[in-house]
């Protein structure tokens, strides 16, 4: 069994309890990998090969257009899932890049080790849907927040579920999380109470 599976055991075990047995087998398709810094885990029209498992670090998952305009969409932290979640499930090339932004150190299981488990095990694949179906909920309130919020509020809502994120984030990253002009957002840091 892997060390440092402990946190990834607890928020499996937060989703759905499974047994003992499908948990140790759960936690033993899952592989270390330590990354640095502005490495690129999956690039667009990459196939996403990959769940992962943040035991540190930060990572993003942006969007960049034909003008290499960027949009950040996800930021990932400790003891989160992560990776391009649409391309790994459906095994399609992704629309989206995942990188890090801090130095990481992640667990990683492959398509083809849970898509196995999935089936062999009713419950897994049962923990697995309530999990997407929690960052599902996420993106639609995010939608809310970028269709619906001023600049300011989408600021605040962030700061509050995430007060942490100015220390980890550089400002370009946050700016574009909140479709905020780079130059907009100095002024958002300056005129919203932290």
């Amino acid at each position: 069994m892997l060390t440092n599976s402990e946190p990834l055991r607890q928020v499996v075990m937060s989703l759905y309890p499974l047994k003992e047995q499908e948990v140790e087998e759960f936690l033993a398709i899952w592989k270390p990998q330590e990354v640095k810094r502005k490495v690129l885990l999956t690039a667009k029209g990459d196939t996403e090969k990959y769940l992962y498992f943040v035991l540190d670090g930060l990572q993003r998952v942006y969007y960049a257009d034909d003008l290499d305009r960027e949009a950040t969409l996800v930021f990932n932290y400790t003891h989160q899932f992560g990776g391009v979640i649409d391309s790994f499930l459906f095994q399609q090339p992704s629309r989206y890049y995942y990188e890090t932004l801090t130095p990481s150190l992640l667990l990683k299981a492959s398509f083809q080790d849970l898509d196995r488990l999935m089936l062999q095990y009713p419950s897994i694949e049962r923990m697995i849907r309530i999990g997407v179906s929690g960052a599902l909920s996420g993106v639609l309130e995010r939608l809310v927040e970028l269709q619906s919020f001023s600049s300011e509020e989408r600021f605040k809502t962030l700061l509050k579920r995430s007060p942490h994120i100015l220390q980890l984030v550089p400002h370009k990253y946050l700016a574009s999380y909140l479709s905020v002009d780079p130059t907009n957002f100095s002024k958002l840091l300056n005129k919203v109470r932290i």
